[in-house]
């Protein structure tokens, strides 16, 4: 069985292209953070390339931009050619089968302003937790509160 199911942010708009039989195409990378913190506390993605094929070309390159959530389903393939001097080279890319918006359209057209004015960044050192407000506490009537302290695990 060869299937992989990715969630991540684009890295670039996806630029759409169209093969010599005039098929539409699109490749683009796909920044998935991990679901741990290293040593030092930073957290790490994996930046993994995918390509699209027909409609879904089309549709992903029409729709998604720089910074966009994007759900995918596909299959790892691989690949190799010869480079300009010769050297054998191998590639691996995810073909993706399916795809999904994550984001709304308003939250899409957000992420996507704030990617132009600023890199998307990918250590989440300086994220602060947010406060809790005791109105929109659904435990509030439970009794006393509770702190969670992430440095409670290490």
């Amino acid at each position: 069985m060869n299937k992989i199911v990715l969630l991540g942010r684009l890295t670039a708009k996806p630029e759409l292209r169209y093969t010599a039989q005039n098929i539409a195409l699109v490749r683009f990378t796909v920044a998935v953070n991990r679901t741990y913190a290293s040593a030092d506390g930073k957290r790490e993605a994996d930046f993994i390339n995918v390509v699209a094929w027909r409609k879904q070309a089309e549709n992903i390159s029409k729709y998604f931009d720089k910074g966009n959530l994007i759900a995918i389903e596909g299959r790892l393939q691989s690949g190799s050619y010869d480079d300009k001097d010769g050297n054998k080279r191998y590639t691996l890319e995810v073909a993706l089968d399916n795809f999904e918006f994550v984001e709304s359209k308003a939250a899409r057209e957000a992420t996507s302003a704030k990617a132009a004015t600023e890199p998307t960044p990918y250590d989440y050192q300086d994220v602060q937790p947010q406060e809790v407000s005791v109105e929109n506490d659904p435990f509030a009537e439970f009794g006393d509160s509770v702190s969670i302290d992430d440095n409670f695990l290490e």
